[in-house]
């Protein structure tokens, strides 16, 4: 079990030998560590010697109140409480962390790392809602990677819209004939693999040189 303030959030940890990077796991509504899509991801991160936790941001009775699955600033402070309570295992203290956020996850991913001192040194949202975050958009510092269905025409505006108001080093991938889900063939793994990418380089440079690329 996962510690986050005083509650016990169900989670699944895998670290890989000699891993530079941890990346938490922040799901959309209505999902959370069972995920199919968000394990694949975390497989394909594994495969490149990097950590995942994919967690429950709310407990079983909270995610039944559905108000409670779209409280972006909730769901931001599981993230954060979550992320120092890795930092504070004797396997989390060295580690660099990252965070993957899907739909609203992504929203609170990117709430979270508006937070001085958020302590994440890169983040990922595949098919998220960046508008979520609003006016903490611009004070994000962590190099952060969108990704977007070329088919999901709403949220990819949404997305492009908030890039305009990221200040951090950033970037929109869009993944053709992909839509919110990534159900169609080879569409998941290629946002996988972008999103591998990403924390591959970020991850472990700051693990290797103490600070983010230039």
């Amino acid at each position: 079990m996962i510690r986050a303030g005083n509650l016990d959030l169900g989670g699944h940890l895998t670290l890989p030998p000699d891993e530079s990077g941890l990346v938490l796991f922040a799901h959309g509504s209505g999902s959370g560590r069972h995920s199919p899509r968000n394990q694949y991801v975390a497989l394909i991160l594994n495969q490149a010697g990097l950590g995942t936790l994919l967690f429950d941001l709310l407990t079983p009775n909270e995610a039944a109140e559905r108000a409670n699955v779209f409280d972006i600033e909730l769901l931001a402070q599981r993230l954060t409480d979550v992320s120092a309570w890795a930092h504070d295992q004797p396997w989390g203290h060295d580690l660099c962390i990252g965070w993957f956020g899907a739909s609203t996850g992504g929203g609170a991913a990117l709430w979270a790392a508006g937070e001085p001192h958020a302590g994440v040194a890169a983040i990922v949202s595949r098919g998220g809602r960046p508008d979520l975050a609003g006016p903490r958009l611009p004070a994000v510092t962590a190099p952060t990677l969108l990704i977007v269905g070329g088919l999901d025409t709403k949220v990819l505006a949404l997305n492009r819209a908030a890039q305009a108001q990221l200040r951090c080093p950033n970037d929109l991938v869009v993944v053709p004939d992909a839509k919110h889900l990534f159900e169609e063939p080879g569409t998941l793994t290629a946002a996988a693999r972008h999103a591998q990418a990403w924390f591959t380089t970020h991850l472990r440079h700051v693990a290797h040189t103490g600070r983010p690329p230039a």
